[in-house]
């Protein structure tokens, strides 16, 4: 009993004390912003499984079909360092509304674009509708979250996204199996019209900011912030290659349904994130980075090799581990460094995190075009090993250059 007694005590404090926490992020902005995301995050997740088949179905060539999935990132982070300036002034709920009103308009447009130049244009402004709501998304978290609870508070935030992981890829392909792309698309349309319900719920928000704010709208892109900016940037580039080309690749080995491997890709972003959200703020941002790296690079090497349905999800395992804690954690990172300016951090980290998914999809395409998806593989598995050499050598190394300094 003299022994149990202190451990049983202690338990019953941290529950107590996680609860308390529970209630400081969990305000009705915050509930209300989670379910707009979630809505708002289905539609872009449906379309991950089902945008290239529908392409491929179109007769779109494999580069033709990386522009046209590469221009929703790039048309989007073109624009977020100007919408996060704006968030100086604008109140975030103003352009989350905005984004959502071009996503019901985009996915309307999608019935009727055909490739290549109609459907360009659609997607330019379907990226600019993402830029509008997640960049004034996260910056609104940031605003209402306790400073002590940041990561935590992003990571229980990014399960919206990672529960849209979950649900929309499979959904997306039942509806295309079962149905055609028009209902897909009329489904695409009924989420968006739910999240701009759910949005102009939220309260107005706070227009005027600290002097400290007023300075940094003199810059259009957030110094501190690129860092872990130019991290996730490379990060993306797998990820904007392997939503691009998986379902694809997946289709050449008989999987049916590819959406299979992205529900269980979030299925683990679900439990590493709801669970180990405290892990966040507990340790310090780079403990936390050098291991997700690693999962990185070998789910990489492993898919580069994997032709069958447990290979695959056994890469989603790996890959979701090391993403549901890297990406919360380097927009964390990029926050605590923001200080008072996350609306200028939020523009530049989520900008240069765009590009790389952007890139990703339309210089893999390319590569796909003249070798095959084993290289292909391969060339994401060499990003994974630069990042993790910019992070230890770079990063890593300014950071204690300047603390060898104080």
């Amino acid at each position: 009993m003299f022994v149990f007694g202190p451990s049983l005590h202690w338990a019953f404090y941290q529950i107590r004390l996680g609860g308390m926490t529970a209630r400081k992020i969990l305000t009705r902005d915050f509930t209300l912003s989670f379910l707009a995301q979630f809505t708002f995050s289905s539609v872009f997740c449906i379309l991950i499984p089902t945008f290239p088949i529908y392409l491929t179905r179109r007769g779109s060539p494999e580069a033709e079909i990386g522009l046209l999935i590469g221009v929703f990132s790039v048309s989007s982070l073109i624009l977020r360092p100007f919408v996060g300036r704006a968030l100086l002034r604008v109140p975030e709920r103003n352009f989350m509304i905005y984004g959502t009103i071009l996503y019901t308009f985009s996915s309307l447009a999608y019935l009727f674009a055909p490739p290549f130049w109609p459907l360009f244009i659609v997607r330019i402004f379907h990226g600019i509708g993402l830029a509008f709501f997640s960049t004034a998304a996260f910056t609104l978290i940031a605003n209402i979250s306790p400073e002590a609870h940041r990561g935590q508070s992003l990571s229980y935030y990014y399960l919206a996204i990672n529960v849209a992981f979950v649900i929309a890829p499979y959904v997306g392909m039942l509806l295309v199996n079962r149905f055609n792309f028009s209902v897909l698309f009329l489904i695409c349309v009924a989420l968006s019209l739910c999240s701009l319900f759910i949005t102009t719920r939220l309260s107005h928000g706070q227009t005027l900011r600290s002097e400290n704010q007023a300075t940094e709208k003199r810059s259009l892109l957030s110094r501190e912030a690129l860092p872990p900016a130019m991290m996730a940037f490379m990060v993306n580039i797998v990820w904007g290659a392997v939503i691009a080309f998986f379902p694809l690749y997946a289709l050449s080995h008989g999987v049916s349904n590819p959406g299979l491997f992205f529900g269980a890709l979030a299925i683990i972003h679900v439990i590493g994130r709801g669970l180990g959200g405290r892990v966040l703020d507990l340790y310090s941002r780079e403990r936390i980075i050098f291991p997700c790296l690693i999962a990185y690079i070998l789910s990489m090497v492993i898919l580069a090799f994997s032709k069958t349905l447990p290979m695959f999800l056994l890469v989603a395992v790996i890959w979701g581990v090391g993403n549901a804690f890297l990406y919360p954690t380097l927009v964390a990172y990029a926050l605590d460094h923001a200080k008072s300016s996350p609306g200028p951090a939020m523009g530049t980290f989520t900008a240069i995190a765009d590009l790389g998914s952007g890139m990703g999809s339309v210089i893999m395409g390319i590569i796909l075009q003249f070798t095959n998806y084993m290289t292909m593989f391969l060339c994401l598995t060499l990003t994974g090993v630069i990042n993790l050499l910019y992070f230890y050598f770079i990063i890593r190394k300014k950071r204690r250059e300047k603390y060898a300094d104080l």
